[in-house]
């Protein structure tokens, strides 16, 4: 008998300092993902007139006059395509992420929309090349009265890339497309129904504007847009499926490789895990309302309908507790 308790005894001895390791080897873990998977933090204050202000800083806010307060875990993240051989940001959409209120808005930017600038273009795309992804920021910022916390670049070699490690897309062409260009050698045809789409044959998609004989998009370049938003959602779908969220490796070279953001990882993994609690049905896409057709100093630009995007700008992209007001934003009426 006290050989068997000595055996007993010795077997505690073995299984306690195990167990205690296992659960500190445990505790460090889940510390370690604890303090690496965070929400964004924002610095405060960032911006001039609609600053920033760090979402766990309420004191901060309630004690800055110039500053509304506003809601915690709310983002404007700034989506970007980059053109790799022109040096443009063809498509940028402004994204707001509204952990608290469950929503996910996307709002796309033309990319003639009209700037209150005396520059040698007054177009949003020009911004980008003029000054980078630093002053695309800013000049949102000053343009919608609403601040760009982070951005997220994408090249279109990057975009390729991605369609094609997940299989390709079956998407809904939505137009016959007949267009040749032999000076870049691009060549874009496709019949209008349900398409199964590799790398290259959706970028020839989402770039598509009109064919070769005139005849497009009822809308120019908005009907781009909705075909760019439509494609995004059905990617997104995909990439999310679980036969893809499995090939971490191959998705995170792609992203190392392609992707510029100023989000860190543990940001991105807990807005991804946001995203699933939210849910797809909850995201909206939208453009910014105003005219295709318009001009300005001789130069065809998009121009904002200043009642409608203010509309539009407290609804899906005003991070702040109080509406804006038309003074906030700065939108040029040729």
């Amino acid at each position: 008998m006290a050989g068997y308790n000595k055996k007993k005894k010795r077997k505690r001895e073995i299984i306690i300092p195990f167990l205690t390791a296992v659960l500190f080897c445990t505790a460090t873990v889940w510390g370690f993902l604890a303090h690496i998977i965070r929400a964004p933090e924002l610095d405060a204050p960032a911006y001039s007139g609609n600053a920033a202000v760090s979402a766990e800083n309420e004191t901060t806010a309630q004690n800055t006059p110039d500053l509304p307060k506003r809601r915690a875990y709310c983002y404007n993240i700034l989506v970007s395509g980059l053109d790799d051989n022109n040096g443009g940001s063809d498509t940028n959409i402004l994204v707001q992420f509204d952990a608290q209120q469950k929503r996910i808005s996307a709002v796309s930017l033309p990319r003639d929309t009209l700037l209150n600038h005396a520059w040698a273009s007054n177009k949003l795309n020009y911004a980008y090349a003029k000054g980078g992804t630093e002053l695309l920021r800013a000049e949102i910022t000053n343009l919608l009265g609403v601040p760009v916390d982070f951005y997220v670049t994408v090249s279109l070699q990057g975009f390729v890339t991605l369609i094609d490690r997940i299989g390709g897309v079956d998407f809904n062409v939505p137009v016959n497309m007949d267009y040749d260009d032999p000076a870049q050698d691009l060549h874009i045809h496709f019949e209008a129904g349900m398409q199964h789409l590799n790398g290259e044959d959706a970028l020839r998609v989402v770039r598509w504007r009109k064919n070769n004989d005139g005849t497009g998009y009822a809308s120019a370049d908005i009907g781009r847009i909705s075909t760019q938003q439509a494609f995004l959602t059905a990617a997104a779908k995909k990439l999310l499926s679980p036969e893809n969220i499995t090939d971490v490796d191959a998705l995170a070279d792609i992203f190392h490789t392609y992707v510029k953001t100023d989000l860190t990882v543990g940001n991105l993994v807990w807005l991804g895990k946001e995203t699933f609690s939210i849910g797809f049905d909850s995201i909206t896409f939208q453009t910014l309302p105003g005219n295709g057709a318009a001009w300005y100093k001789g130069e065809s630009v998009y121009a904002l309908d200043p009642a409608a995007t203010l509309a539009l700008v407290n609804e899906a992209l005003n991070p702040y507790d109080e509406p804006l007001t038309a003074e906030q934003l700065d939108i040029l009426v040729p």
